[in-house]
């Protein structure tokens, strides 16, 4: 009886070994177990096979001969990128395995093995695949259900900062990115990983005002179990989870104090510890921070590090909040409702001129993000092909008449436009909640009482 792989289908193997014993022995092993096998002896014949058909995965020999299999590996690799190499040798070293792995082997099985062994290298193999699969399909999904703003601007400011971004993007300078909430700050972080040498490694992000400090400590540094209270297992941490890549602190202005010299120490000599494991560790990671504060004036207040600001601000990039983009605000909004009219099987021909002009006319204190948000529901609500005032917002009915503190209107106004305002500018209803000092409960009712 035959074990199914992971993914329930069987894979096609590639086997390149020298000595017709271990051909044979590993295509019986293998093929016991229902999956494909092609063997072959050298160097020339595995790149003549590969070129022919899409292999899984490989089990290739360090010594084919005159040839050395670590060659092979990146040929391998570079006509099939989902393929995994485990490499296989009889003159085991750690040196090989480290040289066999720069070179993108998945694993390494020294000889003499045992069908168990081989059948467990498959096993994992097959698992990274699966992985590897899901990652993918998450990142189609996610880039089918998220708006991606384009970086074409009119804007002078707009033209600046992203001339600077493009600039900076293929070296290892530390950036910071200063700009209000919602302006396309993770956004543009992103594209600065993209644009660069690491494009094809990790991309984290943590919300520096997302967690109390020790677990902020945690998150970016990693922990050994039992390192704390609830430490029920390793945690590598973010910094090792980016190796090769980069990570992207958003909010940086809020990073506690007490983490602040550890920051800095990493980002001096690439070094760090994990809580409850006093051995160092070095790992290769870029950071970009973000921040809608005065940094210069933390600095001043000694709320945040001298030191730090002048690490962290190495290139700094300004991003124009929206209102201060008026020859963008028309194309961006377009492209908004078009991507919306995708998501929502639509057929939209524009906004009406009175719908624009009142939109031209709010201050947009959410940004990207509040613009987002007001698109997204006018194309649920419009019943036409064109975007109407009617399904703007109440607060857009009458965007020169928005009530504001000493006006003559009751309370109840100044309160519900506030609680607009404010989720707008916020990323969820807790962090709304928050900054309006009130729980989620009683926020709720406010938005039922106003309509939100």
């Amino acid at each position: 009886m035959t074990t199914p792989s992971p993914t329930g289908a069987p894979v096609n193997i590639l086997v390149v070994d020298d000595e017709s014993n271990i051909r044979k022995t590993l295509a019986i092993c293998l093929e016991a177990e229902g999956h494909h096998v092609t063997a072959v002896s050298n160097f020339q014949d595995a790149v003549a096979e590969a070129s022919r058909r899409t292999f899984h995965m490989a089990f290739v020999d360090i010594r084919l001969g005159t040839a050395s299999g670590l060659d092979l590996i990146p040929v391998l690799l570079s006509g099939s990128l989902w393929m995994k190499v485990v490499v296989i040798t009889a003159y085991a070293s750690i040196d090989t395995a480290v040289e066999a792995m720069r070179r993108g082997a998945t694993d390494y099985l020294p000889k003499p093995f045992t069908p168990a062994q081989v059948l467990l290298a498959v096993r994992k193999v097959e698992e990274v695949r699966t992985l590897e699969q899901k990652v993918e399909a998450l990142r189609e999904d996610l880039e089918r259900t998220t708006p991606e703003v384009g970086f074409s601007s009119d804007s002078p400011a707009m033209q600046r900062a992203m001339e600077i971004a493009r600039q900076v993007a293929p070296t290892d300078a530390a950036v910071l990115l200063r700009g209000e909430s919602g302006t396309g700050k993770t956004v543009l972080a992103r594209a600065i990983h993209g644009w660069s040498r690491r494009a094809g490694k990790p991309f984290g992000v943590v919300s520096c005002p997302s967690l109390p400090p020790e677990l902020l400590t945690s998150e970016l540094f990693g922990h050994v179990k039992g390192a704390f209270t609830g430490a029920v297992r390793d945690n590598p941490g973010r910094i090792a989870a980016c190796e090769g890549g980069t990570l992207f602190l958003d909010e940086i202005g809020d990073l506690p104090l007490s983490l602040q010299p550890k920051l800095l120490r990493f980002l001096q000599d690439q070094e760090y510890e994990r809580i409850g494991d006093p051995s160092t560790r070095k790992a290769d990671v870029r950071i970009i921070t973000a921040t809608n504060r005065d940094l210069e004036g933390e600095v001043k207040t000694g709320r945040f590090r001298e030191d730090l600001f002048y690490r962290l601000n190495v290139i700094l990039i300004e991003i124009p909040p929206l209102r201060e983009r008026p020859q963008d605000f028309e194309a961006l909004a377009t492209q908004l409702l078009a991507f919306y009219g995708r998501i929502h099987h639509r057929g939209f021909t524009g906004f009406t001129e009175e719908a624009m002009q009142t939109m031209k006319r709010h201050a947009w204190p959410g940004n990207l993000r509040e613009l987002r948000n007001v698109v997204e529901r006018a194309s649920i609500l419009c019943r036409s092909d064109r975007i109407g005032v009617e399904v703007l917002p109440g607060a857009f009915s009458d965007a020169e008449a928005t009530p504001a503190v000493g006006d003559l209107v009751s309370l109840e106004k100044i309160e519900e436009e506030h609680i607009r305002r404010v989720l707008a500018s916020t990323g969820s209803l807790q962090e709304a909640a928050e900054v309006l000092g009130i729980d989620q409960a009683t926020l709720w009712r406010r938005r039922k009482q106003y309509g939100i």
